[in-house]
């Protein structure tokens, strides 16, 4: 389950499906390379070669799996989330959101108005439109504070919600982070791209089967 929470609070509950049907939030795009001739996206050379180097990829998988796989639970948000997490007030003004960043060494957190109701995220490139930083040190800023500059609304995910979906929140929407909220809206954790690539090295069997 995932939740979208703005500046006026909680705006959206419900699954990944509904998500993306309901609410069109902003996306990353990639850049799409210059199609040659019969190529272009969509055209049948395009589609005949995704799909042979397609059933190529699966066929070379299933030749490297042992007979018998031991399938393991599917992680959860709350099996590897950081429980201890780092956040920043609305209220705060850029510089300050910048020092908590740098002091722990952290690339976003996420930012709670006066009620600890979540409402958004900042991250060191929302914070480098309004700072100049030379040498890891910043050496100017614009008067601007945190609610100004921050990302928002922003996702958020339930303790139980697959990690996969999770991470597939991350790549559609371009983020780097995922809150972890409970269901009265608090903050109970948080989930970052390298806890995830962490659970995938580190903490094996991870089902891709269910």
């Amino acid at each position: 389950m995932f939740s979208i929470y703005g500046i006026t609070g909680q705006v959206f509950s419900g699954t990944l499906e509904e998500m993306n049907r309901v609410h069109a939030l902003g996306k990353a795009r990639s850049p799409r390379g210059i199609a040659q001739e019969g190529n272009e996206p969509g055209g049948v050379a395009t589609v005949n070669a995704g799909k042979r180097t397609h059933e190529e990829a699966v066929r070379a998988y299933l030749a490297m799996l042992p007979n018998e796989i031991e399938r393991g639970p599917i992680y959860h948000a709350v099996q590897i989330m950081q429980r201890r997490v780092i956040t920043v007030s609305d209220d705060d003004n850029v510089a300050q959101a910048w020092r908590i960043l740098h002091d722990h060494n952290i690339h976003q957190a996420p930012v709670l108005a006066d009620n600890a109701q979540l409402v958004g995220i900042v991250s060191e490139r929302n914070l480098l439109t309004a700072i100049n930083v030379d040498a890891g040190k910043m050496v100017e800023n614009i008067r601007r504070r945190v609610r100004e500059i921050m990302t928002t609304p922003v996702v958020a995910a339930a303790p139980v919600t697959d990690i996969r979906r999770i991470a597939a929140v991350m790549l559609d929407h371009g983020v780097e982070g995922t809150p972890v909220t409970n269901d009265s809206g608090h903050l109970v954790g948080f989930i970052s791209r390298s806890d995830i690539l962490r659970a995938v090295v580190k903490e094996p069997p991870l089902s891709l089967w269910r």
